[in-house]
């Protein structure tokens, strides 16, 4: 990705150092969001702990910096949405909601590595997605690319050690929810005049968050509302499970914000080999530091499932020139 990111923007000589910067700390806070989140969910008991819990509150410490942000003075400019915009966002704020509590659950239920692997092939749930909701056209190569990328989870699942279906499921309702969201943020951004009242993408993700924790809550005061004074018990005596919520909460806001202002500095292949090694380091970094196993059919699956994915991004770019 890094040499990739070396061409800048403008296409002119050089190492566009802006890029590289957002680069680095996207990939870092991906990676330590994924360690923090899975220490406070082991701490606080796993999946049949509290994980609705921990996912809403990781968006509620990224409301708080939204509004830190808003509040300082010179930080960043309020946006000047009207209440029918904020409407138009909360199909928005919903997938986003389902797509991060669904993540959440599946790396409270089994390993990081795994959910990871599981999520990787939300390009499958993106290609069913779009064509049954939203009339979008998959080439038949794409949907050849898709071969691989299902082979490649089905294999990682087969080598996976700590095998849980919990786990399995949860993480591929995440990826509908993600193609959801990813095609109701498309249709949002073509209202006329929405970009200009938001005031760039930072207000944009801030209150995506914002709605997003919102509908959490929601869920969370159903699911869990119960043994909420249970968790502010743990909470208040395990510094575990409070600090790692807390920086969990902050990488999260922090990448996920950081990571669409990269996309929109760089093409779609760029991206693709973005993505890609953002996934190799997050499952194999986080696997040996928190120890999780990395059996062979294991690694050969999460390779075969990965290089589906990449292949897929670029498929129809390849065609093209084949033909030429």
């Amino acid at each position: 990705a890094g040499a990739a990111a070396a061409a800048p923007a403008g296409g002119k000589g050089g190492v566009d150092v802006v890029l590289l910067i957002y680069f680095f700390f996207w990939y870092l806070g991906n990676y330590y969001y994924n360690i923090t989140n899975k220490l406070a969910l082991k701490a606080a008991g796993g999946a049949s702990g509290f994980p609705m819990t921990i996912a809403t509150l990781q968006l509620g410490v990224g409301c708080l910096w939204a509004f830190f942000l808003w509040g300082y003075p010179d930080a960043r400019a309020l946006p000047k949405t009207t209440f029918d915009d904020w409407k138009k966002t909360l199909l928005v704020g919903f997938t986003s909601a389902g797509a991060h509590a669904a993540s959440v659950f599946a790396l409270s239920a089994g390993a990081v590595s795994f959910g990871q692997i599981v999520k990787a092939a939300e390009p499958a749930f993106a290609a069913l997605v779009g064509t049954l909701f939203y009339g979008s056209r998959v080439s038949l190569a794409k949907w050849l690319c898709l071969i691989p990328v299902i082979g490649g989870v089905v294999l990682a699942s087969l080598g996976e050690l700590d095998f849980a279906w919990a786990a399995l499921f949860t993480a591929a309702i995440a990826n509908v929810f993600a193609a959801f969201k990813a095609n109701e943020n498309k249709k949002l951004m073509d209202t006329e005049g929405l970009k200009d009242r938001m005031g760039g993408v930072g207000n944009q993700f801030a209150l995506t968050m914002i709605n997003s924790f919102l509908f959490c809550l929601v869920l969370m005061v159903i699911t869990e509302g119960y043994k909420f004074g249970a968790f502010l018990k743990l909470a208040s005596t395990n510094k575990v499970v409070l600090m790692n919520l807390i920086f969990s909460g902050l990488w999260f806001y922090a990448y996920n914000e950081l990571a669409t202002m990269t996309i929109k500095k760089t093409n779609a292949v760029t991206q693709s080999v973005a993505n890609t090694a953002k996934r190799v380091i997050v499952i194999v970094g986080v696997a040996i530091i928190l120890g999780e196993s990395l059996d062979t059919l294991k690694l050969v699956g999460c390779g075969i499932g990965i290089g589906g994915v990449f292949l897929y991004s670029v498929i129809d770019d390849l065609v093209k020139k084949f033909k030429k």
